[in-house]
């Protein structure tokens, strides 16, 4: 079994590590940086329902991540970290979540391993500080789904008002999906379990009113931004209504044809991100559903009344609808990895704690062992060759870890009482994590234009409302950081001899011409950071590489 000091353990350096980035990590463009500048605008306009992006009318994502994010920034100040702090708190409500549901079915430590599970998958590190609105959507829908799995196992009704809070909360993250990945999720489970009554219960209607209520805010600011105001052009279309928008046409949309955006729409894209994005767990979880399902079959689709299908049904479902859409991006299927969580957890107990699946445990042994080295090895090379910043004790550092893990594969057992490759899992997805996120992606963030060119910009004395951005350069997180909007010049037909240009070094040259005595107060990479490629990795070839900024006096007065 797995001790209280293990568990609470790995729960509290995952933390640690998840605190580390959101504190040492600049953010990154686009969206991260996009949301934190939309949020800081929206209390400097003290617009609170209705929203724009550097002056101009914003529709994309509901306003939950604004309000929350801005709730942070007023108490602790124009931060990154205060801009992802409720994020992460909802995080934490995900892990929890996920261990109280699994408690409803399971035994302590399958619902040990779920939390530990989910706190350690690769996605928690990276959207606990790249935080997009799929963070916080994650908690509002995995508490919905243990509340609802509470009201249905119990009857209480403070689980049932709970549970249509969260999902009014995730409708105000990011629109209908968390409405209907609960009902994707319920819906096998309950045809499973021949429990049909389920499906018509008069209380539904009193859920579905308080979300309705819940939602009246968002409604409103949308009608008074955009159905009394038809036509604003939003991506190149004009919106008749913003209240169509959010409720259809940003959902469902996506696969009527309505929505503007057409990319990675293949069925398996989603699935291949997972091999990176659910690591370490990731074999583990294919291997868990297959099983699952072999299992469906021999009990010929009949659920006894102590078993759940929430998790495997609601994962699937719920991905099979994601890879349809025609616009998909890799953190979309986010908002179900708690229940993906909850099914590897299950495969995990069964393979680590009972004695079956011998030959399997073996055969996943050999292969993770390898997997994990290759981690480390990776780890160590980050920590040398692509930033020369990087101290050599840090290096240093990595090696220890890596011998760690020797030392853990060799004496684990004895160490632990669990089975290695267990321990070495949480072991090797932390501490790899705990490297990246204290010294890679800092250094990597030091090529951004945004963050970089507002940190000389805060110190210069200049004003900012003589600066200007200049062309098509553009960065979200010039605005947040800057702490102002940086308005655009677009050609040099309108720009003055008085104004300050943030520009593409490229375009020097042209400016020359109109402004002889332009003076070059400073000048930095402007790398595309989510975009790694190995000729920036190199860097020997680095500088050829990336493009440049350039902050440009026009007059070249002092």
């Amino acid at each position: 079994m797995i001790s209280n000091r293990f568990f609470y353990s790995v729960l509290f350096f995952s933390l640690v590590v998840c605190i580390a980035g959101i504190i040492m990590v600049p953010l990154m463009d686009i969206d991260a940086a996009q949301y934190a500048s939309i949020s800081r605008e929206m209390l400097e306009r003290k617009s609170f329902l209705q929203f724009y992006e550097n002056g101009k009318d914003y529709l994309d994502k509901p306003p939950m991540l604004f309000w929350l994010s801005g709730l942070s920034l007023s108490i602790f100040g124009i931060h990154d970290w205060a801009y992802r702090l409720p994020s992460v708190l909802f995080t934490v409500m995900a892990v929890y979540a996920v261990y109280r549901f699994s408690l409803l079915y399971y035994q302590k430590t399958i619902a040990q391993l779920s939390a530990m599970v989910l706190a350690t998958t690769q996605a928690i590190f990276l959207i606990t500080h790249d935080v997009r609105c799929d963070t916080m959507l994650m908690g509002w829908v995995m508490l919905s789904i243990w509340q609802l799995a509470a009201w249905f196992e119990t009857g209480k009704w403070k689980y049932f008002v709970v549970a249509f809070v969260a999902i009014a909360g995730g409708m105000m993250t990011k629109g209908p999906i968390a409405l209907i990945v609960p009902i994707l999720a319920f819906v096998p489970h309950f045809i499973l379990r021949r429990d049909w009554k389920q499906f018509f219960r008069w209380e539904y209607l009193v859920g579905l009113l308080i979300i309705a209520v819940l939602l009246i805010p968002m409604s409103i600011g949308l009608y008074l931004q955009y159905d009394l105001h038809p036509g604003k052009i939003i991506y190149g279309v004009p919106i008749k209504s913003g209240l169509r928008f959010y409720y259809w046409t940003q959902s469902f949309g996506r696969y009527t044809g309505e929505n503007v955006f057409h990319e990675m729409s293949y069925f398996t894209f989603l699935l291949e991100n997972m091999l990176w994005s659910f690591l370490p767990w990731i074999v583990f979880f294919l291997v868990a559903l297959i099983i699952r399902f072999k299992d469906i079959l021999l009990s010929r689709f009949w659920l006894r009344q102590n078993q759940e299908w929430i998790s495997v049904g609601g994962f699937v479902l719920t991905y099979c609808v994601l890879a349809r859409s025609q616009a998909q991006l890799p953190h979309y299927i986010f908002v179900v990895f708690p229940l993906a969580a909850i099914v590897t957890a299950v495969f995990l107990y069964q393979l680590f704690f009972t004695n079956d699946l011998k030959i399997v445990k073996n055969i996943l042994q050999g292969l993770h062992i390898f997997i994990f080295a290759l981690l480390w090895g990776a780890a160590m090379v980050a920590m040398r060759v692509p930033f020369k910043e990087v101290s050599i004790v840090v290096f240093v550092l990595s090696i220890v870890g890596f011998v760690g893990y020797i030392a853990i594969l060799i004496n684990g057992r004895k160490w632990f009482r669990l089975t290695p490759l267990l321990v070495l899992s949480f072991y090797t997805v932390i501490g790899v994590n705990a490297f990246l996120s204290t010294n890679f992606y800092p250094n990597l963030l030091k090529y951004q234009m945004g963050n970089t060119a507002a940190d000389f910009i805060n110190h210069s004395g200049i004003q900012k409302d003589q600066i200007f951005v200049y062309g098509p350069l553009d960065s979200r997180a010039l605005h947040f950081y800057g702490k102002h909007l940086f308005e655009h010049r677009y050609t040099s037909s309108v720009a003055t001899s008085n104004d300050i240009l943030i520009a593409s070094v490229d375009s020097i040259p042209a400016l020359q011409t109109k402004f002889p005595a332009l003076k070059v107060l400073h000048q930095g990479a402007n790398f595309s950071v989510s975009m790694l490629t190995p000729e920036f990795l190199n860097p020997a070839t680095r500088e050829k590489s990336m493009p440049h900024y350039a902050i440009l006096d026009l007059d070249g007065k002092p």
